[in-house]
């Protein structure tokens, strides 16, 4: 197939390249090296990935055995390619297995046939090319397409796209959702030193109900189907754009940190800003209008429009879906929010209302 011609095209070209020598023994070891190194002089050298491996199926299962597959994997990682041909399909899962536990490394696994089924599920990432070998790899796999030239914009383009989606700080998906929770849930701390530490909510139960549901979950939706920081295009011509995800420099310990921390920082303005507009307020008639509904609507209404701002100006790339969701967010509190405090609503849940005391 498609596979088998591009392999046999990239070895031809390595050939001329490489100048192999084939190391024997009686008990079937086979190494092909690039010049004549002894394998100690290899390893003491500087890691500069100009070296190749091939090994056949009878030798690997001799370099798989404990006492010497480290020795295999550090051979392995030095060079730019490594040839296992004529393996077992158990064989093609050790491999990956051998990479996967003991470099802690982030593998994929790509297969076109039955005989590749084992080694795509050892893999974190399994990609099933479909074609006249059946289904069998496609139905394994996490990913499948036709030929085996999309590996390349599943990888740059996609694969970069999905990690940029789920990890940039602060907005794309992961900090979005620690951000906004961060914001929501430590208003409940401030206000209990102003409460006793009693049972009370800052909100209303409906709000809490509807925070995650409806106010907030579909403009962060549309942010991690949508959202792109470069064109595909431009993520094909500059392969470089994709190494902060190889080295996992968006999403962290220190960017969860700094995420927390905006969130604190929300929050500590969500409250205490409206608590010092309402301190000591009193109307024309002198009666103090800083009430519980006042101080929780006031609250509420600010949180959803901080956060949907703050998805906003993080968002790269704007859709009509993005505009309908962000707005239509906020649109659809604001109609809520006039729907079940209206005297009609009132009159039919009063229960459901229970706004008592002052601030």
């Amino acid at each position: 197939g498609n596979t088998a011609v591009e392999v046999r095209e990239e070895l031809r070209k390595a050939k001329e390249n490489l100048f192999g020598q084939n190391r024997s023994s009686s008990n079937g070891h086979v190494v092909f090296e690039k010049q004549q190194l002894e394998l100690d002089s290899v390893v003491e050298e500087t890691i500069t990935g100009d070296y190749a491996l091939i090994i056949n199926g009878h030798s690997l299962a001799h370099a798989l055995e404990s006492d010497v597959k480290n020795d295999l994997l550090e051979l392995a990682c030095m060079c730019k390619t490594v040839v296992c041909c004529r393996v077992t399909p158990l064989q093609k899962a050790q491999v990956v297995e051998l990479v996967r536990n003991y470099r802690n490394a982030v593998t994929l696994a790509i297969g076109d046939g039955a005989n590749d089924v084992s080694m795509i599920k050892s893999a974190h990432i399994g990609v099933g090319i479909s074609g006249q070998e059946g289904l069998q790899a496609v139905l394994a796999s996490d990913y499948s397409f036709a030929q085996f030239r999309y590996l390349q914009r599943l990888l740059l383009v996609h694969g970069r796209w999905s990690y940029f989606r789920m990890c940039k700080f602060m907005c794309k998906f992961l900090g979005y959702f620690f951000y906004k929770n961060f914001a929501f849930t430590l208003v409940h701390f401030w206000f209990g030193f102003f409460c006793g530490f009693s049972a009370q909510t800052v909100y209303d139960q409906w709000f809490i109900t509807l925070f995650n549901i409806v106010y907030t979950s579909l403009p962060v939706l549309a942010m991690g189907i949508f959202d792109q920081d470069v064109s595909d295009q431009n993520s094909m011509d500059y392969p470089q754009l994709y190494k902060p995800g190889q080295l996992n420099l968006l999403f962290n310990k220190r960017q969860f940190f700094i995420c927390m921390a905006h969130g604190i920082y929300t929050s500590l303005a969500l409250f205490f800003i409206p608590y010092g507009a309402f301190y000591n307020v009193a109307g024309e008639d002198g009666q103090h209008i800083a009430d519980y509904q006042s101080f929780a609507v006031t609250m509420a209404t600010s949180l959803v429009i901080v956060v949907s701002v703050q998805i906003a100006l993080d968002t790269s790339y704007w859709t009509v879906i993005n505009h309908v969701f962000i707005w239509g967010s906020i649109a659809t509190y604001f109609s809520i929010l006039f729907t079940m405090h209206s005297n009609g609503i009132f009159g039919i849940f009063p229960n459901q209302f229970p706004f008592v005391g002052n601030v």
